[in-house]
């Protein structure tokens, strides 16, 4: 698992094990989404499962599954709503890769930033999303 830091308040990351939850944790993280639909791969554990285990060790969880390409008014507001809640933070977000997380906190910035401010913080977490924006 690797921790893409997008800013101080947000990290991205591939699909985390129920091992990485207390690395999540150690971290300092107070809040996971999750942001792949279950049942993507064969080997993924359901979200519901990590959900129980980021519960039981004292972590929020949210579950917010995206199909690839496919973000929805719903998923941003969904998005805006926990990201805005600062009682949140930090908040770590997991997908196959990363990529749709990060795509997702992208497309929810767009009146809060600039979108070269927004590609900034997207390539110093390992994400450039320039065609996002073209």
């Amino acid at each position: 698992m690797n921790f893409n830091k997008v800013n101080e308040n947000f990290c991205v990351s591939e699909q985390i094990t129920f091992d990485d939850l207390y690395a999540i944790k150690e971290a300092g993280f107070k809040t996971i989404i999750c942001n792949r639909p279950d049942n993507e791969s064969p080997d993924q554990p359901s979200s519901k499962q990590i959900e129980q285990q980021a519960i039981s060790i004292g972590l929020f969880f949210n579950d917010l599954p995206i199909i690839p390409g496919k973000f929805t008014q719903e998923n941003i507001d969904q998005f805006k709503a926990i990201y805005s809640n600062k009682n949140n933070y930090p908040i770590f977000a997991y997908c196959r890769t990363g990529t749709r997380s990060c795509q997702l906190w992208a497309i929810s910035q767009i009146d809060e930033l600039a979108k070269d401010e927004i590609l900034i913080q997207t390539k110093k977490a390992g994400y450039d999303l320039t065609p996002l924006f073209a």
